[in-house]
């Protein structure tokens, strides 16, 4: 099997309780310590009934992720803390994508993206939003993404858990 038809084969499922333990490990292999979420908050995540956050297996392990909820505009799910199932929403919240380093470049992530874009779409909402961290602005940049100042303070304090170079992110959707 070429590497192409390998990738072609990934499977795109809900996230599930069963896929936190390697969930974890994809997370240890792509992100510093700080930005390590704990299988407690994600097990709450999968609770809030706002989320949609998938998973990317390949040879029938889990080679990415895509944490995610509808919310309202301008609403920044705190790094370490929950989502919250907000009405009516408008806006896909990408909290976390992350694939193993090992597969970047071949169009994983990309697959991610569209699955929930298209899914946010279809229950009518607007545009997508995240919180861009560890110098990754550009790829979300060629993701149809623009940086947009929040207005809420509480949201600003929520942006600023993610640290110093934390940046709101916004696009439309369709």
């Amino acid at each position: 099997m070429t590497l192409a038809d390998r990738f072609a084969h990934a499977q795109v499922r809900p996230l599930a309780e069963e896929h936190l333990p390697a969930l974890q490990q994809v997370q240890r292999a792509c992100y510093g310590e700080g930005y390590i979420e704990s299988t407690e908050v994600f097990a709450r995540r999968l609770a809030c009934t706002a989320q949609c956050s998938l998973v990317l297996e390949l040879d029938g392990r889990v080679a990415g992720y895509l944490a995610a909820c509808d919310v309202v505009q301008g609403w920044v799910a705190p790094l370490h803390g929950d989502f919250e199932a907000l009405t009516p929403p408008d806006t896909l919240y990408l909290h976390d994508l992350a694939v193993l380093p090992e597969l970047s470049g071949h169009g994983l992530a990309q697959r991610l993206l569209q699955t929930l874009w298209q899914g946010a779409q279809a229950r009518g909402l607007q545009r997508s939003a995240l919180v861009s961290v560890q110098g990754t602005q550009g790829f979300w940049q060629r993701q149809g993404y623009l940086a947009w100042t929040l207005q809420d303070p509480v949201q600003r304090e929520r942006l600023v858990t993610y640290g110093r170079d934390a940046v709101y992110m916004q696009r439309r959707l369709g």
